[in-house]
């Protein structure tokens, strides 16, 4: 991966996914990408959409669901998912009392989709990764994601929440002269009078989803980078990602594998494991050869702190 010319003055706003197994390092790809380009003077926003948080853990300072300078020309910052969900809830979500009367229309499917299944937290999630991503305050933005399957599902809810805009505009365009029932479904004609104003919010909102999916499209401004380690579960996994990827058309920028033990003639268990290891990047190099790999060392020391992250991001962006 190659950082000159893809980061500079005047150039639109840059985004780097990191996503990959759980337990691959992809917290610390991310967080030594922030670093590395921050040092080299842009203004980054790091971002972790992982309900398990290690952002903190990573800069060894606590961060939290606000944005936060953590260094020069960086910031960070932790989504809550309650937090994401509850100011979702009182943006977009319909009064509970407006529910059954609703369903009763036929429309229970899509109430219950909003309210009802897991996914709520994501789609919550995902409204405050609009925000970010349509920002122009940062040079680069970089997202560390949750591991591969929630992510994937992550990067699919434009889809969700477009097809979901899309039905909220016909029901506020089907219910556009009952003014009492439009109160009770949409909050947000509670605070604005005119009959057209929630309509127009809603639309405003599906804008801003359709401009994410051409962002997220974009492989002049969307790089996302699957990470690996050298074992076969990781590989079957980025595969299988790759090919969801595909159908969503998200461009992959880089595959980076990590955690490779270096020679050690005198550890016979490190020789043993390392040799295993390179018969699997022989296999890696031939199943994603349509793609630039890096290969970064199993570091001798815990990877956190500024100081270990600046040695990760050296052999992440060599010959940046």
């Amino acid at each position: 991966m190659r950082l000159r010319g893809l980061v500079k003055k005047g150039r639109d706003t840059q985004f780097f996914l990191f996503a990959g197994k759980g337990g691959v390092g992809k917290t610390s790809m991310a967080a030594a990408a922030a670093v590395r380009l921050s040092k080299g003077g842009k203004r980054v926003l790091i971002i972790s959409t992982d309900p398990a948080h290690s952002l903190s853990d990573s800069f060894e300072t606590g961060i939290g669901g606000k944005v936060k300078q953590i260094g020069k020309n960086l910031f960070a910052v932790e989504i809550d998912p309650k937090l994401a969900m509850s100011e979702y809830k009182d943006k977009l979500m319909p009064k509970l009392e407006g529910m059954d009367a609703l369903k009763g229309l036929g429309l229970g499917d899509t109430f219950d989709m909003m309210g009802m299944t897991p996914g709520i937290d994501e789609i919550a999630a995902i409204d405050k990764f609009l925000h970010y991503m349509q920002s122009d305050d940062y040079d680069a933005v970089i997202f560390d994601t949750a591991p591969t399957g929630h992510t994937l599902r992550f990067l699919s809810l434009p889809d969700v929440l477009d097809s979901w805009v899309g039905k909220m505009i016909m029901l506020r365009m089907r219910f556009a002269g009952m003014a009492n029932l439009v109160k009770k479904i949409l909050p947000f004609s509670q605070q604005d009078e005119r009959a057209d104003a929630g309509l127009d919010k809603l639309k405003e909102m599906k804008a801003r989803v359709g401009e994410a999916k051409k962002i997220l499209t974009d492989p002049r401004k969307t790089h996302y980078n699957l990470v690996m380690i050298p074992e076969e579960m990781s590989i079957l996994e980025s595969e299988r990602s790759l090919a969801v990827l595909g159908e969503y058309g998200i461009p992959v920028g880089s595959i980076i594998v990590n955690q490779i033990i270096p020679a050690n003639a005198k550890c016979g268990f490190c020789s043993e494991k390392r040799k295993q290891q390179l018969e699997r990047l022989k296999s890696i190099r031939q199943r994603f050869k349509r793609y630039p790999i890096r290969e970064v060392p199993l570091f001798r020391h815990e990877v956190k702190g500024r100081k270990v992250l600046e040695e990760v991001g050296k052999e992440i962006f060599s010959g940046s």
